[in-house]
């Protein structure tokens, strides 16, 4: 039989549900969660090697249709970056919510060669899957896709479908990378990932934006890996909250990572965090490049 490999992008408004399926269809976490918008903030690649398929997913940041400042404009251009060359291109929406700004992600794909696939995300909140067929019927008058398939990340439901169409699109190819090769991102980017992530559960209606982690010191040490992070945020009110009183937001936020990367690692971590002030640094480019944001 031969071999197939190809890159698909996963594209959506904020919010649909792109990090949780992309999850799904590597069958472990990969990518942080959160019910936060512009929780992704960069393209991240998920592989997932067969012995008849390699598929290269590219999860992305959620579409901005007017982004106020630069991190935000650095956050749509990524997304355009991943539509660029791609072999498949997956549009993720909300089932039965269709929003201006899910048009607008469908705009841009308008002028791609490569196939689009509709998945129509959270079907399992559909208590009247009747109602699906005519909002299926009134978005694919807007543009003709390749499938069309509902699914849900949360419960698994229909994604095999959906693997299989994806599949079914890829170019014949041999794989691009390793077959155990599962990400393009290291260990150090996954280990600020993380805290990233119980930073936004916990303070993301404080701190929705103004929040990122840089990792200063990641050494293993026999079955000891020692973390030191960074958490940067834009103004001493920002800090003040991160910290908490005593410093127990700081010191609960740190004990839910370092738990999350024990288990990721497979190793004890001593994991120490600091917050620092880089003021404005969500539109400031020079900020942005100094924060690892690549320009």
């Amino acid at each position: 039989m031969q071999h197939h490999c190809g890159f698909v992008t996963i594209v959506g408004r904020p919010n649909v549900g792109k990090p949780t399926l992309l999850n799904r269809f590597l069958g472990q976490k990969l990518s942080i969660t959160s019910r936060r918008p512009q929780t992704t903030r960069a393209q991240l690649l998920g592989i997932k090697s067969d012995k008849d398929n390699q598929v290269i997913y590219i999860d992305t940041p959620g579409l901005q249709r007017q982004p106020g400042n630069v991190f935000n404009r650095y956050m749509n251009r990524q997304v355009l970056n991943a539509l660029i060359h791609v072999d498949v291109v997956v549009h993720v929406i909300e089932a039965l919510i269709w929003t201006d700004l899910d048009k607008h992600v469908l705009e841009l794909t308008e002028n791609i060669k490569s196939p689009v696939i509709l998945a129509l995300n959270k079907i399992d909140r559909v208590k009247n899957k009747k109602a699906l067929l005519p909002f299926i019927d009134e978005i694919t008058k807007e543009r003709s896709y390749a499938e069309v398939v509902p699914f849900s990340a949360r419960s698994g439901d229909n994604l095999d479908i959906l693997e299989q169409n994806i599949r079914k699109l890829l170019p014949p190819g041999p794989p691009v990378y390793p077959e155990d090769q599962i990400t393009d991102k290291n260990e150090r980017f996954f280990a600020a990932e993380y805290i990233r992530e119980k930073l936004t559960r916990r303070l993301g209606a404080e701190l929705p934006y103004n929040i990122s982690v840089m990792i200063d010191v990641f050494k293993h040490e026999g079955n000891i890996l020692n973390i030191d992070a960074v958490i940067w945020v834009s103004n001493s009110g920002q800090k003040a909250i991160v910290i908490g009183k005593d410093g127990s937001m700081l010191k609960s936020i740190g004990e839910q990572a370092r738990k999350e990367l024990e288990k990721m690692f497979g190793k004890k971590i001593f994991l120490q965090t600091r917050v620092k002030i880089k003021e404005k640094w969500t539109n400031n480019i020079q900020a942005l490049k100094q924060l690892g944001y690549d320009f």
